[in-house]
């Protein structure tokens, strides 16, 4: 297993043998800048040029998130209208004693919108709760 260790073919360890003049590669081994004597110190590194027509990251607003939020909701909306029309086989539902058909996607349309409806209760509490805390420590 001489390769294990990035020996060479003759098992000896590739820093230890011996390399043939002007087969070295610039700047492999030491980090030198080109033009350099070997061992010297490095320079300063000039300043990587920027690219020709480039002002930086443009910064993202308000309405350029709106955007992407509205496409986000019309892909879902897209899914969730495949989904009912693939799940349109009637339903008998029961809540709370009374009963009645529906379809399937709708019936679960109906418990995601009221469980997004208790989470939204929920939260809306509890940041009533903190904003009252802040109130009081000010």
């Amino acid at each position: 297993m001489s390769h294990a260790r990035n020996d060479g073919p003759d098992g000896a360890a590739k820093s230890e043998i011996p390399e043939a003049p002007g087969t070295e590669v610039p700047g492999a081994l030491d980090h030198a800048a080109p033009g350099t004597a070997p061992g010297a110190e490095p320079g300063p590194r000039p300043p990587a040029a920027k690219p020709a027509g480039r002002r930086g990251k443009v910064k993202s607003t308000r309405i350029s998130g709106t955007w992407i939020a509205v496409i986000v909701a019309i892909v879902v909306l897209a899914f969730l209208l495949v989904f009912i029309l693939q799940n349109l086989d009637t339903a008998t539902v029961h809540f709370l004693g009374a009963s009645g058909s529906m379809p399937l996607a709708v019936a679960m349309l109906f418990a995601a919108i009221a469980g997004a409806a208790l989470v939204a209760l929920i939260g809306g509490a509890r940041i009533l709760q903190l904003r009252k805390q802040a109130r009081r420590r000010r």
